[in-house]
């Protein structure tokens, strides 16, 4: 079994995508070529997708460590990414099981109508075999308390998707659509207590700071692109490159902030005819009843304010790491 879902994941979602939506497609009325295509477009968007992230971190990672060094930051705790924790999740005897074990909890919280959220985002599920993994060492290596906090997170996070699917359809136009990830929905509790404490400052709820109020303000210089360039070239001076790099790194985060919406389309484009055939079917089956697809958050990653609130937060992150005090980790790979 290992083998086979470690075969499995390392094909990739560009691989895999294509082939499950064909299944998915075909298994809720979709005529093949259609749902082929669908599973080819999300497949192609993660190929895009793994083509800019490359381009931003084959190009900064040099100038951030440059930055460390320049200014002897301590900093010796490394940021090695997702993919490093996804392969040591994988590989735990936790890891092993954890696709199909919460594919059946999945299976039996939709017929007993504890969700609605269908997670056919398999390459995080790595989350949950990470803290499975985690409790499974701290526990002296049980397996048995190793599943059951998988599990719990499992369930966790598939309530708490169905709590935010419809404000994130809406925000996002994103119908039939949900979010079933650790990563995203443990910060939830925390963003509706912070809201309704900025709420309480008086004239605060009725600033306008998203992405389009930046533009109505400031013009050019809020746009992503703009933002895109100039936080590019910041690193590159702190970093005290030559005018000629600096001037690189800029477009290059410029190119970045601007290709990633044209690439989450893609995303948007296939998973429309897939959501919309299965809100068809279940409205026909389950008296109108909806039933939400699980999928990764690369699919609004795209999205203006993201953008924005990300390129800002790359130098927040790095003066973060220089001035806490006590801190070793240099935020490489985030």
């Amino acid at each position: 079994m290992d083998q086979v879902f470690s075969y499995i994941i390392s094909l990739g979602a560009s691989v895999m995508m294509p082939i499950l939506f064909t299944v998915i497609g075909l298994g809720i009325g979709m005529k093949f070529g259609k749902a082929f295509k669908s599973g080819l477009y999300v497949g192609v968007g993660f190929v895009g997708l793994g083509v800019v992230t490359a381009l931003l971190t084959s190009n900064f990672n040099d100038p951030l460590k440059g930055i460390s060094e320049i200014y002897h930051l301590q900093l010796n705790v490394f940021d090695m990414g997702w993919p490093a924790a996804a392969a040591v999740a994988y590989n735990t005897a936790v890891g092993a099981l954890i696709i199909p074990i919460c594919l059946g909890v999945n299976f039996l919280m939709l017929i007993t109508k504890t969700t609605r959220t269908v997670n056919i985002d398999l390459w995080n599920y790595w989350h949950f075999a990470f803290i499975g993994a985690v409790v499974y060492f701290v526990m002296g290596e049980s397996l048995l308390w190793g599943y059951f906090a998988a599990i719990i997170c499992y369930i966790n996070t598939l309530v708490c998707a169905d709590l935010t699917a419809e404000k994130f359809q809406k925000h996002y136009d994103l119908e039939g659509i949900s979010i079933p990830q650790p990563f995203c929905q443990s910060f939830m509790p925390f963003a509706i207590i912070f809201n309704k404490a900025l709420d309480r400052i008086p004239g605060f709820s009725k600033l306008d700071i998203d992405a389009e109020g930046m533009k109505k303000k400031f013009g050019v210089l809020g746009e992503p692109l703009v933002l895109g360039v100039i936080v590019g070239m910041l690193i590159g001076w702190a970093a005290q490159l030559d005018i000629k790099k600096v001037l690189f790194l800029g477009v290059t985060m410029g190119a970045v902030m601007e290709l990633i919406p044209r690439i989450t389309s893609l995303f948007i484009e296939g998973l429309k005819p897939i959501s919309e055939k299965t809100q068809e079917l279940v409205k026909s089956k389950f008296n109108g009843k909806k039933v939400y697809i699980g999928m990764s958050p690369a699919l609004v990653i795209g999205h203006p304010t993201t953008l924005v609130a990300s390129v800002i937060l790359i130098p927040v992150i790095l003066a973060l790491a220089v001035f806490l005090p006590g801190n070793q980790f240099l935020p490489l790979a985030s």
